[in-house]
């Protein structure tokens, strides 16, 4: 399904009902009272909200088909279960209804095996995410998840982690005029920094300078983590001319860099 197409699973999206608030609460008012009708009709003037949270998916190239009927699932259950005795917007309650329900597909469509267990045990805690959620309109800790179901923190994080989704490092993030900017250029090494590159072949160009005894110090001292003592043992000199030469030589190098 194209990004631009106007039609998704038959609906032209380009003729969708927006409804104002007002028009919202009273046909939620009603669904409250059983009718179909109205709930029909609230359904039909929020797909175009299902529709703006389905461009969010984009980038995984799953089917828009797919992504719009499971979030019109999860637009249904909002419907279903809004409190209109709170006073809440009903998108805030709908949008993370819609959001959690497409990110379930997406993890049950998940390649990477999970066992049973802890597929049962993540599960059963955004289960118990929707309940909190819905009683509080207020996103719940992992803590009180973990309370809820009186299983430990650590297991239900592990859980929740172990079923999302891996994401590639090829995925786009940001595309500015046909240049890409892709997950892996979000990614740092502190270990490889452009900084330390620079430092590693200023420090080499230091060593350079030294004579030959001195180098050979500072790369036992430093290198192979000699003490003072070794290093005056195995080249024949007094431990204070190591220390001495050791001094004069990081002084050079300091200069150097």
């Amino acid at each position: 399904m194209r990004y631009n197409k106007v039609e998704i699973c038959g609906v032209n999206t380009s003729t969708l009902k927006v409804l104002s608030d007002e028009e919202k609460r009273t046909l939620l008012l009603k669904v409250k009272d059983g009718d179909k009708k109205a709930r029909n009709e609230l359904i039909d003037g929020n797909l175009r909200l299902v529709l703006s949270i389905i461009q969010r998916f984009t980038g995984r190239k799953e089917n828009l088909d797919d992504l719009f009927q499971v979030g019109c699932i999860g637009l249904i259950k909002a419907i279903d279960n809004f409190n209109v005795d709170l006073n809440v917007k009903f998108s805030t309650y709908a949008v993370p209804m819609i959001i959690g329900e497409i990110r379930r597909f997406l993890r049950d469509n998940n390649s990477i095996r999970v066992s049973r267990s802890v597929r049962d045990l993540a599960y059963r805690a955004l289960q118990v995410k929707e309940e909190l959620t819905r009683d509080t309109f207020s996103e719940p800790s992992i803590e009180e998840i973990a309370n809820r179901l009186g299983e430990k923190k650590e297991d239900v994080i592990c859980a929740l982690e172990a079923i999302t989704e891996p994401i590639s490092l090829y995925e786009p993030v940001f595309n500015d005029s046909g240049d890409s900017l892709y997950i892996m250029d979000q990614i740092s090494d502190s270990s490889s920094s452009d900084e330390l590159w620079v430092e590693d072949i200023a420090l080499k160009e230091a060593m350079k300078k030294l004579n030959e005894r001195e180098r050979k110090i500072i790369d036992m001292r430093f290198y192979l983590g000699k003490t003072q003592s070794e290093i005056a043992k195995e080249i024949g000199i007094s431990q204070a001319q190591v220390s001495r030469l050791e001094k004069t030589a990081l002084e050079r190098i300091k200069k150097q860099i």
